[in-house]
């Protein structure tokens, strides 16, 4: 059921107070009065294009009295974006002059560049939200998902120099002038990269680039446009939590000078930057609650009678809106760093009984690293380290995933996380030559054992990361997506059995809601009964047999591209979980997921059609209220993760790492010469933060 709304906020009274802090002579940068938005024109109106932000009044002001530093949020992905797209004019405006850029038809803006009178120049937007990839746009290191691990640079690996150059086309001469001089002024470009600290990356390739660094890199090439506003999408999205307060740093420095004008487009579970000084809050309808000062604002959210009433429940992921700050390590709580097996074993060694122990020793080893260095020539990206090994200090990186294990890989970005994602998948060349064993095997023939094949690698593990989001065909179907799965390439014909419909369509039920645009009403799943209205009789199993008959066809008609990123992101969950490999690898599986959806999918994670859990309860909610009459009844088509499989999960956010992960391993800092840390996670859910301060050291 969705939740209720917001009380309305009066608008108009936030703008007036708005407009008092700008300077009369300088009128704003965007200037919206009562007006209305749709995708399409309104004649057309339907329940593909609804009105959006109805009635909204908003102005951006070029020079403010006072500080006034904008954050658009919103539980939905497409809701926040949408209002950015909206702020740089796009989509339609009724009435139509009920959106005007003033500023940009100054003397002001006409003497510093004429292009700048264009809106959609002048207001640059950046998005960090999964749509779009530098790396994958800017030459054949994004051309597909081990080449940004090769070794050898092609003529089309453009440095970050180039990219902020505008230097990214083999025939430089017709994209300056398609550009209208791509190249830009060395004043700007040098006081680009000194904002944000970019001068030991220049000669990087843009597809080597981490996911900090990328972000930093994106921003710079919208600054090299002098922009008077820049709308940031998602900016932190996929960060660690120091990557995290060192972005929002370099955002502070530009929006206090205001040049450019910086809002931000953020979720419920981001961390809100401090300096943010006023807020715009959406439904998952894109309805305006709630605009004006940020105090306001929150002071509002914190006097609802109940948290479940907002849109998107407040479990602890809405505690980071609330908080309102930036989190730092502490630089006084830092924990002594020790070897893997004084911090991992010892306390658990202690704690378990002999035949623990012995079962422990008897799970087959899935994945097998035994002192792991990867090397780009000088330059070492992870085991620049010594971990002491059966007593005996031993360089690089040992590890061991082992059947039923559920591994939490945390560090910060650049620190080597995609990397081991990589070796395991075999993504990454070198783990030819390095000493890993994947499922007992070597990648190369060993004396009497012949070495493992990337189709036996890829049909024992499910894997999920922004890399395949980036590449996976936006023209399949979403049932072809799901029954990708048992295929051995992205376009690959499926090798499907009964079973395995049954499995889909299961899949495709379950999840109508997140995967059909033009689904409306109450989730699927939700009226699925529970145990406890198993005394209601006949009404119960028609309700079962109801849904058990819901027709999926549309599945055959939606395309991967055609659905939201969100929706991407569940499918390729989907199908990373669907045929119930061996491992399970979720690289920021959960991110830009609303927080209903993204509970939605750890609880079918963990239980597959076995549980539902509605989005009044919370995921540390008793298990026995969760279980649903499919279980009770033995017509579950797909159960949760299994006690022969194992999990290994990346994420920067506790609210978006399974409950199921028992284990974590931290990377350090890239070149700082500090130890992997390992520990384990002991508390049951999300409310106790004690073990996520204790991976980050806070």
């Amino acid at each position: 059921m969705r939740a209720t709304s917001f009380r309305s906020f009066s608008t108009s009274t936030a703008v007036r107070s708005v407009t008092k802090n700008q300077i009369g002579s300088k009128p704003p940068v965007i200037r919206i009065a009562n007006a209305t938005f749709y995708k399409q024109h309104p004649a057309s109106a339907n329940a593909s294009n609804p009105p959006l932000f109805s009635g909204l009044t908003f102005s951006l002001p070029s020079f403010p009295k006072r500080p006034e530093r904008w954050s658009i949020i919103s539980p939905s992905s497409t809701g926040k974006t949408t209002f950015l797209e909206v702020l740089q004019g796009q989509h339609i405006c009724i009435p139509p002059n009920g959106r005007s850029f003033p500023y940009l038809s100054t003397d002001d803006v006409a003497a510093k560049d004429p292009h700048l009178r264009v809106p959609t120049r002048a207001i640059q937007y950046v998005g960090f939200n999964g749509t779009s990839s530098t790396a994958a746009s800017t030459g054949t290191r994004g051309a597909y998902l081990s080449a940004r691990y090769e070794s050898r640079r092609e003529e089309t690996d453009f440095s970050l120099l180039e990219h902020l150059k505008g230097k990214t086309s083999l025939n430089l001469s017709e994209e300056v002038v398609e550009n209208g001089g791509a190249v830009k002024k060395e004043k700007t470009l040098r006081e680009v990269i000194r904002q944000l600290k970019l001068e030991a990356l220049l000669d990087l390739p843009v597809g080597n680039l981490s996911n900090g660094q990328t972000r930093r890199a994106r921003i710079a090439k919208a600054l090299m446009s002098a922009p008077e506003a820049l709308l940031l999408d998602e900016p932190f999205m996929g960060l660690d939590p120091p990557t995290t307060s060192t972005i929002s740093s370099l955002l502070y420095n530009l929006a206090a000078s205001n040049s450019p004008r910086i809002v931000l487009g953020l979720r419920p579970q981001d961390i809100l930057p401090d300096w943010i000084t006023h807020l715009v809050y959406l439904d998952l309808d894109h309805n305006v609650t709630q605009l004006g000062p940020k105090d306001v604002v929150l002071s509002s959210l914190r006097s609802l009678s109940h948290p479940a009433s907002l849109p998107n429940n407040p479990r602890p992921a809405r505690s980071k809106v609330m908080s309102s700050t930036i989190t730092k390590p502490a630089a006084n709580s830092v924990v002594s760093p020790s070897s893997q097996n004084a911090i991992q074993s010892k306390a658990d060694r202690s704690e378990k009984s002999p035949a623990k122990a012995s079962l422990e020793k008897s799970r087959e080893a899935l994945i097998e690293m035994s002192g792991v260095e990867v090397k780009y020539g000088d330059m070492q990206v992870l085991g620049a380290w010594e971990q002491m090994v059966d007593g005996q200090p031993k360089k690089g990186l040992w590890w061991t995933v082992k059947r039923g294990s559920r591994w939490g890989i945390f560090g910060p970005n650049g620190s080597g996380k995609t990397t081991i994602l990589s070796l395991i998948c075999s993504d990454h060349p070198q783990t030819y030559s390095l000493p890993i064993k994947l499922f007992g095997r070597s990648r190369l023939p060993t004396p009497g054992q012949p070495g493992i094949s990337i189709f036996d690698i890829q049909s024992r593990i499910g894997h999920s990361s922004p890399e395949i989001h980036a590449f996976f065909p936006r023209e399949l179907t979403i049932r072809q997506t799901l029954e990708n799965a048992w295929a051995d390439t992205f376009r690959g014909k499926a090798t499907l059995s009964h079973d395995n419909d049954v499995v889909v369509d299961a899949c495709l039920r379950w999840f109508e809601r997140e995967l059909n645009p033009a689904f409306s009403g109450p989730d699927p799943a939700e009226p699925v009964p529970h145990v406890r209205a198993a005394r209601h009789g006949g009404r119960l199993g028609k309700q079962v047999a109801e849904y058990l008959e819901r027709d999926i066809d549309w599945a055959d008609g939606v395309r991967f591209g055609d659905v939201s990123v969100a929706a991407q992101r569940v499918a390729l969950l989907l199908r990373a979980l669907i045929k119930k490999p061996d491992v399970v690898i979720l690289d920021e599986a959960f991110s830009v997921m609303d927080t209903a959806t993204r509970d939605k999918c750890m609880t079918f994670l963990a239980h597959g059609e076995s549980a539902y859990l509605p989005e009044t309860k919370t995921r540390n909610a008793p298990p026995e209220t969760l279980v649903t009459t499919l279980a009770s009844e033995g017509t579950v088509a797909i159960s949760g993760l299994e006690a022969r499989q194992a999990l290994v999960c990346v994420s920067h956010l506790a609210e978006e790492v399974p409950d199921l992960v028992t284990e974590w391993m931290c990377l350090p800092e890239p070149n700082e010469g500090k130890a992997v840390r390992f520990g384990t996670r002991k508390d049951s859910g999300l409310n106790d933060g004690t073990w996520w301060d204790a991976v980050w050291k806070m």
